[in-house]
C-alpha cells in the first residue's frame, strides 16, 4: 500500500523504535528521507545511518542514539506541514523549538536545512517538522 505522508512515516517509525529501544529502524529509501536523516545525525539526535541498496527503492536504515540510562535521543517531534495544509515561512517567520533547545526543518530552494541555517541563509521555505 502506498503511504500517503512519506516524512510522517519516517518520523513515526523512528518514534516507535525509539519507544521500543531498538538500535535500528530500517524505512523505505528517498532523497527527502535521506536529507532528514543526514540533519538529524548533524545535530545529534540519531548515531547513523545507512543507505542500502535493493532492487526496489533501497532502504534507509537508521541506527537510533540513546544515552547511559537507556533515554533516546529525540524527545518528540512534530510533523508540521502536512499534505492536506502546507505550512510555508520567511526567513523572520522561522519558530525557534523549545527557545533553541530543538530544531525545525525546512525544505528551501537551497535544499533541506535547520532553522539555524535558514536564518543565516536568509531563507524560508516550507517547514516540515519539528524536532527536540
Amino acid at each position: 500500500m502506498a503511504v500517503s505522508d512519506p516524512i510522517a512515516d519516517l518520523l513515526t517509525r523512528i518514534r516507535n523504535g525509539q519507544k521500543a529501544r531498538f538500535d535500528k529502524v530500517d524505512i523505505p529509501s528517498s532523497r527527502m528521507k535521506t536529507s532528514i536523516a543526514r540533519i538529524l545525525k548533524e545535530e545529534g539526535y540519531i548515531k547513523n545511518f545507512k543507505l542500502i541498496r535493493d532492487t526496489k527503492q533501497g532502504i534507509l536504515r537508521v541506527h537510533l542514539k540513546y544515552d547511559e540510562s537507556r533515554e533516546g535521543g529525540i524527545a518528540g517531534v512534530k510533523r508540521v506541514s502536512k499534505p492536506g495544509c502546507r505550512v510555508y515561512v520567511g526567513h523572520d517567520e522561522i519558530p525557534r523549538i523549545m527557545n533553541g533547545m530543538g530544531i525545525a526543518i525546512l525544505s528551501t530552494s537551497k535544499g533541506l536545512m535547520t532553522d539555524r541555517q535558514a536564518r543565516k541563509e536568509v531563507v524560508g521555505g516550507e517547514l516540515l517538522c519539528s524536532v527536540w
